[in-house]
């Protein structure tokens, strides 16, 4: 299956719906069982989305993001989100830090990117490094959170991955077959795979079709997630051409050096986390993956592709 269209192949079946400003695609490896998996998949993102959301009013992130120096009591979900983007940080020594909201709405990007209108956003910016995510106080017992001055989270890097794979696990348990969850190209499994495993197209666009410059490779378990610089860009009076994945150190855009990473590890949350702290390295991104042993496919901006830690030269390996 290519994680961009609907189809049915064999004994499996997928559907698609819209999903945090973008496709969601499931597969359930018996065909019957389908539509209990995309109920359980769309139940988990309304949650998210009510929890997460930095583009609603009515969301709980909304709200907190509103206070600073106070113990604001949350749902236990956004507990969870809030402490996978502290995890995300400290593993990847802040180079993946939820405290960019500010730093991405000074840039423009204070809305639903699909709705983002296609002229030069606000006048200049200046760019600073962000609060940092030490300035975030979880209080797991007592179910609060407490921002520092100035703070503004932004779960963009962690929450979608986690919601594929709250939705793998939820979906699975709902209908006992193997499944496939994929939240704009951040996948998740759960459950057993198909004989043949599940096929998934890697391109820089996850809404690409089959015929655009990628990979097939072949997943049995655990998750799957690309960060790209090619696809969230937009232009600003600052700078002519700027994208979504920030380096906290500077506040901008980060460098350029890859233009997509995508990673496999043991939860699509692991996965996107690496990839994205990749993005935000640059240069040294390929020996920081090996080291972890991460199997990881990076493209360059000149488009040259690089397998590293395991990631298979062909697309019908396994992984």
């Amino acid at each position: 299956m290519s994680s961009g269209r609907s189809a049915v192949s064999g004994s499996v079946a997928t559907d698609r719906f819209a999903a945090f400003g973008g496709i969601a695609v499931i597969a359930a490896t018996d065909p019957g069982l389908l539509p209990a998996v995309r109920e359980a998949a769309e139940r988990t993102v309304a949650a998210f989305d009510h929890a997460c959301s930095r583009f609603r009013d009515d969301s709980e992130l909304t709200a907190l993001n509103a206070t600073s120096g106070v113990d604001v009591p949350v749902s236990p979900l956004l507990l969870d989100a809030v402490q996978a983007a502290l995890r995300a940080a400290r593993l990847t020594d802040g180079d993946v830090d939820p405290t960019i909201g500010a730093a991405l709405v000074a840039l423009g990007y204070d809305r639903d990117f699909a709705t983002m209108a296609a002229t030069p956003q606000p006048g200049r910016v200046a760019f600073s490094r962000v609060p940092g995510w030490r300035t975030i106080a979880v209080d797991r017992e007592a179910g609060t959170i407490r921002l520092g001055r100035g703070v503004r989270l932004d779960l963009g890097a962690t929450a979608k991955a986690l919601a594929a794979d709250r939705a793998a696990l939820a979906a699975h348990a709902a209908a006992g077959c193997g499944v496939l969850i994929s939240f704009s190209g951040d996948i998740a499994l759960a459950g057993e795979p198909p004989a043949e495993g599940w096929s998934v197209r890697v391109t820089d666009d996850h809404r690409a079709l089959l015929d655009a410059p990628g990979q097939w490779i072949t997943l049995q378990s655990g998750g799957l997630a690309s960060s790209s610089t090619t696809v969230r860009r937009w232009q600003t009076a600052e700078l002519d051409d700027a994208h979504h994945v920030l380096d906290p150190a500077t506040g901008r855009p980060a460098a350029v050096v890859w233009r997509t990473v995508s990673v496999t590890a043991g939860s699509c949350l692991d996965a996107n986390i690496a990839s994205t702290a990749a993005i935000v390295r640059g240069e040294s991104a390929e020996a920081w993956l090996s080291s972890l042993g991460l199997p990881s496919r990076l493209v360059a901006l000149d488009g040259t592709v690089r397998h590293i830690a395991g990631w298979p030269s062909a697309g019908d390996d396994l992984l």
